[in-house]
């Protein structure tokens, strides 16, 4: 049987639920959006879109789903507690957030090496370039389509609607 992100699991920030590991099956039945973020990045300032699509449609099955990474620029480096109380603060963030993991190299976290050859990036490569790289996921638990950083979250709602409302022709293709 072939791979959907429900057989993957990841622990939310210590700060907000003691480390518990979820299981990606919880999500199952929703559209989702996973990115990898950051808090002092160039586009940190899109965690409020990506809180604005949550908020509009976390009530009809989309949720997006933050995992924090320190690998490009060291641009996340502070404890759990320090990052949750960030994305609140600033953003207002109510998704889910995970503890920090790696998208790349020999510690990347199991999940980003399923998305990333789900869906690779521009000419096929399968690495994470840069912090809010997104990949939308439909109900089944199957990557759709990846995004790029410069992306703006706002620009994503088109195929995340498309999805919610299984009109899958609507999704194109950008990496």
């Amino acid at each position: 049987m072939e791979k959907t992100i429900y057989d993957f699991s990841a622990p939310l920030l210590n700060e907000t639920s003691a480390g518990r590991t979820v299981s990606l099956a919880e999500f199952k039945g929703q559209v989702l959006l996973i990115v990898n973020t950051a808090s002092q990045c160039g586009f940190t300032p899109q965690y409020a879109g990506l809180e604005e699509l949550y908020r509009a449609r976390n009530l009809s099955g989309f949720a997006v789903l933050g995992f924090p990474c320190n690998q490009f620029g060291a641009q996340e480096p502070g404890t759990e507690t320090e990052i949750g109380a960030f994305c609140r603060k600033n953003y207002d963030v109510t998704f889910p957030i995970f503890a920090r993991i790696d998208v790349n190299g020999p510690q990347v976290h199991p999940l980003y090496q399923f998305l990333k050859k789900s869906k690779p990036g521009i000419f096929g490569t399968r690495r994470i370039n840069w912090n809010f790289t997104k990949f939308l996921v439909d109900r089944n638990g199957n990557v759709v389509r990846r995004f790029g950083p410069s992306t703006k979250p706002k620009a994503l709602a088109p195929a995340i609607d498309a999805l919610m409302n299984s009109q899958p022709a609507l999704l194109g293709n950008d990496r």
